[in-house]
């Protein structure tokens, strides 16, 4: 593959949807606080208002606000203004970022009854109004069905009180919640089939709706025709399906036509947190075979992952870190000239019999590519890997993920002979990341760093992008195995300056 040539990332982009209301229904808290008169108490106290979430250091750079590097240092936690509510001036200025956005509650409460075609989702009358009002004013309100939402306005405490229906509420900093009561909730799409659980359709619409706005902000922020689009790749972690085929469906499929994409079709790949590194792969290969010219790549955020690792954030007086959701959207197509070329020959797999320490893992996924193009590791300038934010994993006792990755790279790189064993620290420093994201899904794959990779590349500030995805393939419990893929982006000779 000559330089220039081949397929391209040419467009990124990435949202977080603030969703305080929902962190109870997590897959952890949801287990542990009922019955727990006192932690649910302490739970509820310690969520924060919007305005604080979207000042949140890290949440700053998902956006694009800043490089992950330019973070100040930590705590970030305690770096963030008070915040009155979710209109405030203040929130209001921080919201948008060059990447996506941070969304708050009860703007995402009607997108998820946006992303319903089933009439499963009820919103109080009030919550309707406040959301349709707020998403009237939205950048990207041509793109948002108004009217959709307004139509699932009705008695939501009625439909709670449903056999199997689940209710949502309060909403943190609306005005509809200072009565404390219910504002939406959701039924189950099916007496008894386990797999239509309410819990489960909420968790499949919050995925489709994070999904869908990550999707709408690369149009719309980028420009491109919806038609042009002929292929999605869904690679979030929802398993949509019914009791036949809990897993089988197609939320690609289903973004693509909240999204209003009517020249595509899609398909899902899953791999646990890897998949975004094959959908990728699988991405420019159809590009590069002339199969479609325009791919995205989509994916939705992980309800069960709200406040997973709470307890270690209260034992340490934070706050409930784990509030929000997130989508990513990416556009694969031919070379246009100026975007981040796909080096589909260096692509990193983890194969079956490469071992499952970490050192073998990234061996196989970092150093055997560079190595295949007879280029040293150095030769890469930022190494993106699971990029999980230490204030959300060191309290719970799992250390700071992205800075034992780099450790390891670093170690393999001296192993190797291309940096001395003195320079390991700074091999950290210069090619290594501090960890970012929330701690969900597809975000720990390095795809949460795509924009900024995007970025460097196509202004000349960076040569090489390596986005490292790892899987663990156990917790299905049908293989002891994990997974990996890598996938290396250049910048284009001819691309901007």
């Amino acid at each position: 593959m000559t330089a220039g040539s081949g397929p391209v990332v040419s467009a990124a982009t990435q949202v977080l949807a603030h969703t305080p209301g929902l962190a109870h229904l997590g897959a952890k808290p949801s287990r542990t606080l009922p019955g727990r008169r006192d932690l649910a108490a302490r739970f509820a106290a310690s969520l924060r208002p919007y305005g604080s979430a979207v000042a949140y250091p890290p949440h700053q750079a998902s956006i694009g606000a800043c490089h992950p590097r330019d973070l100040p240092s930590r705590p970030w936690a305690e770096k963030v203004p008070a915040a009155s509510g979710w209109d405030s001036a203040g929130a209001a200025d921080l919201r948008f970022g060059p990447d996506g956005e941070v969304m708050p509650e009860i703007e995402f409460l009607g997108l998820l009854a946006a992303a319903d075609a089933f009439d499963l989702v009820t919103l109080s009358p009030a919550a309707c109004d406040a959301a349709v009002a707020a998403l009237a004013r939205h950048p990207l309100a041509k793109w948002i069905d108004l009217d959709g939402i307004a139509r699932h306005a009705g008695d939501a405490e009625a439909v709670a009180a449903e056999s199997g229906a689940l209710a949502l509420g309060p909403v943190v900093d609306a005005d509809i919640a200072s009565g404390g009561g219910v504002v939406a909730a959701v039924r189950r799409a099916h007496d008894d089939d386990e797999a239509l659980a309410a819990p489960v359709i909420l968790e499949n619409l919050a995925a489709k709706a994070t999904a869908t706005l990550a999707l709408l902000h690369l149009l719309h922020g980028h420009g491109i025709d919806p038609e042009s689009v002929e292929f999605v790749l869904g690679c979030g972690e929802e398993a949509v399906g019914d009791r036949y085929q809990r897993g089988g469906g197609n939320m690609a499929k289903a973004v693509a036509e909240a999204a209003g994409l009517t020249a595509a079709s899609g398909a899902d790949v899953k791999d646990f947190c890897a998949a975004p590194m094959p959908a990728l792969v699988m991405a420019a290969s159809l590009v590069a075979a002339g199969v479609f010219r325009r791919v995205a790549v989509v994916a939705g955020g992980s309800l069960p992952k709200l406040g997973m690792k709470f307890e270690g954030h209260l034992s340490h007086g934070l706050p409930v870190l784990e509030d929000v959701l997130a989508g990513a959207a990416v556009l694969v197509e031919g070379d246009d000239g100026c975007s981040a070329r796909v080096r589909l020959d260096a692509v990193g797999r983890h194969r079956v019999g490469a071992g499952g320490a970490a050192p073998q893992i990234l061996e196989a996924l970092a150093v055997e590519p560079m190595a295949g193009l007879g280029l040293a590791m150095t030769d890469v300038d930022d190494y993106a890997t699971e990029l999980h934010n230490p204030e959300i994993t060191e309290p719970q006792g799992s250390g700071d993920v992205a800075a034992r990755n780099y450790k390891t790279l670093a170690a393999l790189a001296a192993r190797r002979g291309d940096i001395d064993r003195g320079d390991i620290a700074a091999f950290v420093d210069r090619h290594g990341l501090p960890g970012f994201a929330p701690t969900q899904g597809h975000l720990a794959s390095a795809l949460w760093y795509l924009p900024h990779a995007l970025r460097r590349l196509t202004s000349g500030d960076a040569s090489r992008v390596m986005l490292l995805g790892k899987g663990s393939l156990f917790l299905g419990r049908m293989s002891q195995l994990s997974d990996g893929m890598s996938v290396l982006l250049e910048r284009n000779e001819g691309g901007r300056t």
